[in-house]
């Protein structure tokens, strides 16, 4: 797994500034007013940086704007980063101003400046997050290199500060790295065993193989890979760090490691792509190991269906019947409709295990949400205003992008079948909804639950403010904030 860039926390000591051979990260607010770190260096740099911040700010320097000085006369850094962030800035946007030395810092050694900054701790979350790399299967020795130290003046309290946002970018870090693997790699038991590896947290992780689903009635999950030589398996790790006997928070993700669309069949101009199609699964396993590195106080159940979509003889077909867990009958009319088969069975074995007090299923499941938000929001479906609300507070603080979508019975009326209790879809038209309310079907009685559509946010083809391209790892820190603010206890 790919490691967070080591951080280590150090007192305020201008003398050092002169000696440091990398990079050094300073803070101005708009008016680009220097601490002690900043007039030190523009003692050493004989005026440079403030010529140079008095020519931004002319112009105007705001809030998350940035400059640089290259390899500045009288010091050995190779570039002095600094960045415009206000004592009153937000949290996001000192996680946003860290990302830009993140970005910026290559292969050095980043001696980042804080003083006495109010967010300290979050923009050294943001270095860290920005600072990712999946290099894997690269061949070439070009591994990440490089430390940040952080140099402030109370550097026991941004540490402890730090601690568990780290701990956050330490899971995203883990689903941004199962999102990239390639499907020759994370094969369903490839992904099972990484879960496993968590046990060493402190997470309860237990593996369910195909005979024990067929024995639970998992058909519609099992339907899905049967046309694949990888067996599908339901991954189930417990988190229990609140009261005990309390019920848990159930988080339920699709885990389908390649989608072929099975006999109906995608075409293959992107195809490549639908590695990332156990996206779902990918962000509950880094909420779980968010959750067990910063301990939190909650009990929280997170279960993944990982199985694999491919065409074969003994690959569903449209027109096929298959019978639920919960034991409703779904006609199959399209293969490449196979999420909603997964989900739906983990959500019902979820419910009748663990009677949580919340429910929140994550997939990549439908591109009609990429048509209707693009890839800045994640559809939002919804059952319970409170927790819905509360999940979209969280990810608003987060700055991950969520919109709430609708439900209705007009759309629910759309997967009426004439030979099963329904359809596995529900035509063109509200495709994301119909497979909201597809899933609506398996969510008990009384059951407050949220469905996320995560397929346009989940991988991009441009990189972010706190993610190269690729894998983004969103909904990590929404779901580890709405854990930490409705869940937790003391």
């Amino acid at each position: 797994m790919t490691t967070l860039t080591a951080v280590t926390y150090s007192e305020t000591d201008i003398e050092r500034l002169s000696d440091h051979a990398g990079r050094i990260g300073l803070i101005v607010d708009e008016a680009g007013k220097l601490d002690v770190a900043g007039r030190r260096v523009n003692r050493l740099s004989k005026g440079a940086l403030k010529r140079a911040l008095e020519a931004r700010v002319e112009k105007s320097l705001k809030e998350g704007d940035s400059l640089t000085l290259a390899y500045p006369a009288g010091m050995a850094a190779e570039a002095v980063d600094v960045l415009c962030l206000p004592r009153s800035a937000p949290e996001n946007a000192a996680r946003n101003a860290g990302a830009v030395l993140g970005g910026k810092r290559g292969k050095a050694d980043l001696l980042l400046a804080v003083g006495s900054a109010r967010r300290a701790a979050h923009v050294v979350q943001g270095a860290v997050l920005r600072d990712y790399q999946f290099r894997d299967h690269k061949t070439s020795d070009e591994a990440a290199e490089g430390s940040i130290e952080v140099m402030c003046n109370d550097p026991s309290g941004v540490e402890a500060a730090a601690a568990p946002l780290l701990a956050t970018a330490d899971g995203i870090f883990m689903t941004r790295d199962l999102v990239n693997e390639p499907a020759n790699i994370l094969t369903t038991t490839e992904f099972a065993d990484r879960l496993v590896e968590m046990k060493a947290l402190g997470l309860k992780v237990e593996v369910l193989e195909e005979d024990k689903l067929e024995e639970l009635g998992m058909r519609t999950l099992l339907a899905v890979g049967q046309g694949s030589a990888s067996p599908s398996k339901v991954v189930v790790m417990q988190w229990n760090g609140g009261a005990e006997g309390a019920a848990p928070l159930a988080l339920i993700g699709k885990g389908v490691v390649f989608d072929t669309g099975g006999i109906s069949l995608k075409p293959s101009a992107g195809m490549e792509d639908m590695t990332m199609d156990m996206g779902g699964a990918g962000t509950v396993a880094g909420v779980m190991r968010a959750l067990a590195l910063r301990k939190a106080k909650a009990n929280v159940v997170g279960l993944v269906g990982l199985v694999e979509n491919m065409p074969s003889g003994t690959a569903i077909r449209p027109g096929d019947v298959v019978r639920s867990m919960k034991g409703d009958t779904v006609e199959i009319l399209n293969t490449d409709a196979e999420g909603r088969l997964v989900l739906c069975d983990v959500m019902w074995y979820a419910q009748e295990r663990f009677e949580p007090a919340g429910m929140i299923d994550l997939a990549t499941l439908t591109g009609a949400i990429i048509i209707g938000l693009g890839h800045e929001n994640a559809g939002v479906f919804s059952n319970d205003d409170a927790l819905c609300n509360a999940f979209l507070k969280a990810a608003e603080a987060e700055q991950e992008g969520a919109w709430r979508m609708p439900l209705g019975q007009a759309y629910d009326d759309m997967l009426k079948s004439p030979i099963a209790d329904m359809k596995n879809i529900g035509g063109r038209p509200g495709g994301s909804i119909t497979a909201a309310q597809f899933l609506q079907r398996f969510v008990k009685k009384d059951v407050p639950w949220i469905h996320l559509d995560i397929a346009g946010v989940a991988s991009l083809k441009s990189p972010t403010k706190l993610a190269p391209k690729g894998a983004t790892g969103w909904g990590v820190r929404a779901l580890d904030r709405l854990v930490a603010d409705r869940f937790e206890k003391g």
